[in-house]
C-alpha cells in the first residue's frame, strides 16, 4: 500500500516519512525541510517536503528544483545546531520560467532538524496513522520547533475547522508563529471491474500517488499479468468492499459492464460516505441501471451522486483516453468538492 506523502503534500504516509526513519536509524539525525507559504503557481503547494540525510542525500520535493540545493546546504547547519530555520527564498521571474513556473514570487521553508527518540516518536505516529488511514495534524512552534500532533487540536475553532479541510498554514497563536501541518490519508481509488480501462487506470492513478484496490471476482481477469502488483480483490463486491472500507478519500469507479457485479458496488457505495462514485456506461445504460437501484430503494438525491456517464467529457476515444477522462474527473472532486 502507499500510503505516502507522494506526490502532494497534504497525504500521510511513508514516503518522506518511512525515508527519514531510515535516515535517523543509519546517522542518528536527519532534516526535513517543509514549504510552510508560497506562491501561487508553486508546483509544490504548502507542506510539501524534503528529507536530507547527513551525506547529503535527500528524498522529495519543495520547489521545482528552484531552491533545494540551498536547502539542502543549509540543512548540514540545522542538523548541527539541532535548532529550526525559517528560510525565504525570493524566487525571480526568468529562474521561475526556467524551471516551468509562469512568474516568480517567495517560498517559506520551515527546516528542522530530527534525532532522538522523541522524533523518531513522532515519525512512527505519522506512520501508523496513514496505516490506519487516519488524518493526523501537526502544530509546529517556527521559531522553537517545539510540536504537538494527534488526531485532533486543541486549537482556535477558525483554525482547526481550516486544517481539518486538509489545510496546511502558517497562524498565530498568541504571540506565537505556529506551522499547521493537515496530513491526510492518500486518496483511494477502488475499481470494481478488471477491464482494459482499469488496466489504464490503475497506472495513471498511481502516478498521481493514490493507493489502487481492483475488486473482481472473476479470476481469469484479475489477474497480476495484467495489473502487476495492484492490490486484487479477486472476490465479489459484498465480500471484498467491507473489508477494504468506504471512507471520505475512497473513489470508486464501476467499470465491469456486468449488471449484477456493477448494481452490488453501488449499492455499497451509496451507503457509504465516500468522496466519488462512477459507473461506465452510456446513457441507456445508466437509465436502465437508476431502475434498478430505485427498486432497491435508493432515492433521487442518494442516485444523484452517481457520475454516469463517468469522467470528465473530453472526447475520450479508446480505453487510455477514458482512464483520462475518468481520473481528471475524479481529482477535480477531491480538488474542488464539486460533487
Amino acid at each position: 500500500m502507499n500510503i505516502g506523502i507522494a506526490p502532494g503534500a497534504d497525504k500521510v504516509g511513508p514516503g518522506i516519512q518511512q525515508i527519514a526513519t531510515a535516515w535517523l536509524t543509519e546517522f542518528g539525525q536527519a532534516a526535513i525541510a517543509t514549504v510552510v507559504s508560497t506562491w501561487g503557481s508553486s508546483p509544490v503547494p504548502v507542506g510539501g517536503q524534503l528529507v536530507i540525510a547527513p551525506d547529503g542525500r535527500f528524498e522529495g520535493s519543495i520547489s521545482g528544483g528552484c531552491v533545494e540545493v540551498e536547502v539542502i546546504v543549509e540543512a548540514q547547519a540545522v542538523m548541527e545546531r539541532g535548532k529550526p530555520a525559517l528560510l525565504s527564498f525570493g524566487v525571480d521571474d526568468e529562474t521561475a520560467w526556467s524551471v516551468g513556473l509562469p512568474c516568480g514570487g517567495t517560498i517559506q521553508v520551515l527546516l528542522e532538524a530530527l534525532n532522538g527518540e522523541t522524533d523518531r516518536a513522532f515519525l512512527e505516529a505519522l506512520l501508523n496513522a496513514a496505516g490506519r488511514r487516519a488524518p493526523l495534524f501537526v502544530v509546529t512552534d517556527v521559531e522553537t520547533g517545539m510540536r504537538e500532533y494527534g488526531e485532533s487540536l486543541a486549537l482556535p475553532e477558525e483554525i482547526a475547522a481550516k486544517a481539518r479541510a486538509g489545510k496546511s498554514f502558517l497562524a498565530e497563536r498568541g504571540e506565537t508563529q505556529i506551522f499547521v501541518h493537515a496530513l491526510m490519508p492518500v486518496t483511494r481509488l477502488l475499481i470494481v471491474g478488471a477491464s482494459h480501462i482499469a488496466q489504464h487506470l490503475c497506472a495513471l492513478a498511481r502516478t498521481v500517488g493514490y493507493d489502487v484496490v481492483v475488486v473482481d471476482p472473476r479470476s481469469a481477469f484479475s489477474t497480476a499479468a495484467r495489473f502487476g502488483d495492484v492490490d486484487l480483490r479477486v472476490e465479489w463486491p459484498e465480500a471484498a468492499i467491507p473489508e477494504i472500507g468506504l471512507d471520505g478519500r475512497t473513489a470508486v469507479v464501476v467499470l465491469s459492464h456486468v449488471a449484477q457485479l456493477d448494481d452490488e458496488a453501488l449499492r455499497l457505495a451509496l451507503r457509504s460516505g465516500c468522496l466519488y462514485i462512477g459507473a461506465l456506461g452510456s446513457k441507456r445504460t445508466h437509465a436502465n441501471r437508476l431502475e434498478r437501484l430505485r427498486a432497491a430503494g435508493f432515492s433521487e438525491d442518494e442516485l444523484a451522486r452517481i457520475h454516469a456517464p463517468i469522467g470528465l467529457n473530453i472526447g475520450a476515444v479508446g480505453p487510455a483516453e477514458i482512464a483520462v477522462s475518468i481520473l481528471a474527473e475524479v481529482i477535480q472532486t477531491a480538488r474542488t468538492g464539486d460533487l
